[in-house]
């Protein structure tokens, strides 16, 4: 199974999901803080960091430290605050769980991300392959039936579905429409204002969220449509694009 770094200050929480998660067979390590979560990572290369938000040494330097070395991230958090949830979101992390959460519904969660991110390596690779001229013979039909990433999307209005090979991604009609603009400027960096005008037809304001949230929650759906989050990749200070993996 995975192995997995907690990092709660709750000593009573750790131990209860401590003792579900390895029932199961995942291999655990603990850290009650920031500093033990950078000790552990000095010799503990884990599968996934299941990460408490509001330890004040820990909020921002362990999640960009797990983002730096690629670690896929659940935040578990004892508030459901929308705006830490949008911000955690915006930091790169995975998924977002409010505590109490039930140990079946994590063991799901932390499934889903492990196949996703084996699945976007998976793809990568062949990426590598096809830029270094060693793809490998089977990939011969794949490549030809995925060429393209035109050929590899395609949009329902009717239902707001987005078709992305074997899967359907349902959003809402604002989420339908932001996808569909960045797709179709693929490689383009398209800034916040320009998505605001094109798409919710409004100034973006500086406090303005909205934008935001509507990204977070198609990421999300990415997410749990086992597809990355990256396919919508943020561009730090700039906007965001499309990145077909």
């Amino acid at each position: 199974m995975s192995k997995i770094l907690l990092v709660d200050d709750d000593s009573v929480y750790r131990a209860l999901v401590t003792e579900a998660l390895m029932t199961e067979g995942h291999e655990l390590l603990q850290a009650e803080d920031g500093l033990q979560a950078l000790e552990r990572l000095a010799y503990f290369s884990p599968d996934i960091l299941l990460l408490a938000p509001m330890m004040p040494d820990l909020h921002d330097l362990a999640l960009m430290l797990s983002l730096k070395t690629q670690i896929p991230v659940i935040i578990m958090s004892a508030s459901d605050n929308q705006a830490l949830r949008i911000r955690c979101h915006e930091m790169g992390a995975d998924d977002f769980l409010t505590k109490p959460i039930h140990i079946e519904t994590l063991s799901i969660r932390i499934g889903a991300i492990l196949r996703r991110v084996a699945l976007s390596r998976a793809w990568a690779g062949r990426k590598h392959e096809r830029r270094e001229g060693t793809e490998a013979p089977h990939r011969q039909a794949e490549k030809q039936a995925t060429e393209g990433v035109t050929e590899w999307v395609s949009f329902d209005e009717s239902r707001y579905c987005v078709h992305l090979g074997q899967r359907c991604l349902t959003l809402t009609q604002t989420e339908f429409r932001l996808f569909r603009y960045l797709f179709e400027r693929r490689g383009q960096v398209v800034t916040k204002q320009e998505l605001q005008l094109g798409v919710l037809h409004k100034e973006h304001g500086r406090f303005d969220r909205n934008l935001d949230m509507h990204i977070s929650n198609t990421r999300r759906k990415l997410a749990q449509t086992q597809l990355p989050r990256s396919l919508i990749a943020t561009v730090r200070g700039r906007g965001y694009c499309f990145a077909p993996v």
